[in-house]
């Protein structure tokens, strides 16, 4: 058996990455979706809430109602940004899920005891041959040498590849 370079054991797990960002982007955008509607939901229920309330203000008088006004609108306006970041974490927390699920499936593929084979590659590669290489609950390896551990699970990788796509993710909600 040759030994794996990291780089080309990288380079092998390239189409699993394309895949799962694929995936990603297709649930992700779908979440998006979703998301856009409830926020523009959320912002036009504030600002009709801060109309009523502005009406209701000019009615019982200048001086009082102008300073009442200007404390309930902006009341409105932050539970109006509190609900769409709250909404754009769920969006995000349902495409974290989304992920974790697509690529739970691939331990059900006919492909996936070539990619364990090569996640086990990978694993020796980073940690040397004496690595001791355990199959992960949730598919994927975990291995261990002294003093060192390496994370390949199916769900580690998958969270990785999110956390890459960073600011990515943010105009998934945004307009």
């Amino acid at each position: 058996m040759t030994p794996t370079t990291p780089g080309s054991t990288a380079d092998a797990l390239d189409p699993v990455r394309a895949e799962m960002l694929r995936a990603a982007r297709a649930d992700a955008e779908a979440l998006s979706a979703r998301a856009a509607k409830e926020a523009a939901a959320v912002l036009d229920e504030a600002g009709a809430g801060a109309a009523a309330i502005l009406d209701e203000a000019r009615r019982q008088g200048e001086a009082d109602g102008a300073t009442a006004a200007r404390d309930l609108l902006l009341r409105a306006r932050r539970e109006a940004r509190s609900r769409v970041l709250s909404a754009r974490r769920e969006a995000y927390d349902d495409l974290s899920r989304a992920i974790a699920d697509r690529v739970g499936e691939l331990r059900r593929t006919d492909d996936y005891a070539d990619l364990r084979g090569r996640l086990e590659r990978l694993a020796r590669a980073l940690l040397g041959p004496d690595a001791e290489v355990t199959e992960h609950p949730e598919g994927g390896v975990v291995a261990r040498a002294p003093g060192r551990r390496v994370d390949l699970s199916l769900t580690a990788l998958a969270d990785r590849a999110l956390d890459r796509l960073g600011g990515e993710v943010r105009v998934l909600w945004e307009p």
